[in-house]
């Protein structure tokens, strides 16, 4: 399939994908899209990056765009199911921006907000709504989302659903939805549990995989620095101070980790924000509104970010910490080198990080190349961390002959137990 037209989508589709730079559908698109527009279930693997998001989107405008149904108050006709806030607004900003022209509505239901602008958007009666699990159960729980009318059935980053623990979440609203309708499941990989799930919730479905599970970008550029824990911070410092370096994502494992490492970065000088889990949602968009943008050249974030970044022009993404899911390695390292683009991807590792970088390894079937070129190459610690070395030691301090016996205190007096007298009948 050579081209969008090719598609057979509506002209006002075909025109908005045109406007922003579309020409040739991805292997993703070009194969998914003419199944979604049969009816077809669909099972497709996929890692990010590769234009997933408009495979199932287009023909989901084009179906709602075609068939001019009214959406009744408190119904939906499609729900997409995505694991994190920043995914859910990506998803619909690329919902709307494809279907200008249309009168489609659309939402985005997340926690972190208030629920009133919610469930008065779900009210008026919603024809695409894109949601994360959490939220949307509660509202379901309180009576203010109905399925009668649904449509299409997407579950996005099925994998991740389950690395976060939402499986309960995921199956009880899958338990409220009608039986006949078309189920569209996406994930990057496919281990058993996946594949258990898409035989429960696909009928007879197409498949559609676009890259070898388990495997990550080839055109990625990717290299591990072994480095002393004490020296991250300014190993991180001295690779940002390269300014050809434009737009750098920096994963860590927790949270505090993040704000610890955008503290360190304010003190060099160097302009960086936070994005994690007890941000507030206003605060997580606009750091990542200003990383789009360009505003903002550095973004710290948690794995709970590693698949809502959508930024075709991030150019390095830094693993400040190795992640203890390798699988995650493959979900990070996926913010760079998209659209087509070539991308960096620098890991941090220190002596207990060993054995995740072997497990990764492992799981993506390559060594990574080790860069040994660094000013901060092997574990002994800066100069500035040399007294840490300098303190006491507590063990083999003993010369030999000489023994160091702990002064004598005198027995240990046990506590006696008092017996109660029992009490009488």
């Amino acid at each position: 399939m050579s081209d969008f037209k090719s598609l057979n989508l509506l002209p006002s589709i075909f025109k908005a994908v045109s406007s922003k730079g579309y020409t040739t559908p991805t292997p993703i698109q070009a194969q998914a899209i003419p199944h979604l527009l049969e009816g077809s279930d669909l099972l497709g693997i996929a890692q990010t990056g590769t234009g997933k998001t408009a495979a199932f989107s287009l023909p989901i405008i084009h179906r709602i765009g075609s068939i001019k149904i009214k959406t009744k108050p408190g119904r939906v006709r499609v729900l997409i199911l995505t694991p994190t806030r920043e995914l859910a607004s990506q998803i619909d900003e690329n919902i709307r921006s494809y279907s200008v022209g249309l009168n489609i509505k659309s939402s985005v239901i997340f926690g972190g907000v208030g629920k009133r602008p919610q469930v008065q958007a779900i009210a008026k009666g919603i024809d695409i709504m894109v949601a994360t699990p959490g939220r949307l159960l509660d509202l379901m729980n309180e009576g203010h989302v109905r399925y009668d009318q649904l449509e299409v059935f997407v579950l996005d980053e099925a994998d991740r659903m389950l690395d976060m623990g939402f499986i309960r979440d995921i199956k009880k609203i899958i338990s409220k939805l009608p039986k006949r309708r078309q189920t569209l499941l996406f994930s990057a990989t496919m281990p058993d549990s996946i594949a258990s799930l898409a035989t429960s919730l696909l009928n007879n479905p197409k498949r559609v995989e676009v890259t070898p599970q388990a495997t990550t970008v080839e055109k990625i550029d990717q290299r591990v620095n072994l480095v002393d824990k004490s020296n991250k911070n300014h190993l991180l410092k001295s690779i940002l101070e390269d300014e050809s370096i434009k737009s750098v994502l920096v994963f860590t494992r927790t949270k505090h980790g993040a704000n610890r490492v955008v503290k360190h970065l304010d003190k060099a000088s160097i302009t960086a924000a936070a994005i994690h889990g007890n941000k507030s949602q206003s605060a997580r968009e606009r750091a990542l509104g200003s990383f789009r943008s360009g505003n903002l050249r550095v973004l710290v974030a948690t794995d709970i970010a590693s698949r809502g970044i959508d930024v075709d022009h991030v150019t390095h993404v830094i693993n400040f910490d190795l992640p203890v899911d390798a699988e995650s390695y493959v979900h990070r390292i996926g913010r760079t080198a998209r659209a087509g683009r070539e991308g960096v991807a620098i890991s941090f590792c220190d002596d207990s990080e060993l054995k995740l970088l072997r497990s990764i390894e492992k799981f993506i079937k390559i060594r990574v190349p080790v860069d040994k070129e660094h000013a901060f190459h092997g574990v002994a610690p800066s100069p500035k961390e040399k007294h840490l070395d300098a303190r006491p030691q507590t063990r083999d301090t003993k010369k030999p002959g000489n023994s160091q016996k702990k002064p004598f205190r005198g027995p240990r007096r046990r506590k006696t137990m008092t017996k109660k007298p029992a009490a009488s009948n």
